[in-house]
């Protein structure tokens, strides 16, 4: 997918939020050790740093939701991200984002942490991002 994608599809995903521009998913894509996965219906964007991997964003079009396309997107990122050495990987989620939450929680993730007022949307208050971590089993 071209940065330009992915920003359309962000824009779908994320409609209340301030979404990506290409620029800025031209800049992450070509940082080292960056992950993309899926397809133009779903797509997970994840980077790796040494022995820990971060989920920078997973979208879905709206019209592809309750699919399993970003269980997928998620499934290939995790094992690119453990093929280049993650042995843990980390998120932030809203903590209103019931879908994803559930998403996270079928897939391992664990809360460790909670943000208040991370996330601002643009017509409502402040909401809190929930800090959560999977450990890779060993290989």
């Amino acid at each position: 997918m071209t940065p330009e994608a992915l920003a359309r599809l962000h824009a779908q995903a994320f409609s209340s939020t301030r979404t990506w521009s290409a620029a800025e998913f031209r800049d992450l894509l070509d940082q080292p050790g960056a992950i993309l996965a899926g397809d133009d219906r779903a797509f997970a964007l994840l980077r790796v740093t040494l022995d820990e991997a971060e989920i920078l964003t997973i979208a879905t079009a709206p019209a592809h939701r309750r699919k399993g396309l970003a269980r997928k997107a998620l499934a290939q990122a995790e094992t690119a991200a453990q093929a280049l050495g993650a042995c843990v990987i980390f998120l932030e989620v809203a903590e209103d984002n019931t879908a994803a939450r559930a998403l996270y929680a079928q897939a391992g993730y664990a809360q460790i942490g909670r943000r208040p007022g991370y996330y601002l949307p643009k017509d409502a208050a402040p909401v809190a991002a929930l800090v959560l971590r999977k450990a890779f089993a060993a290989r």
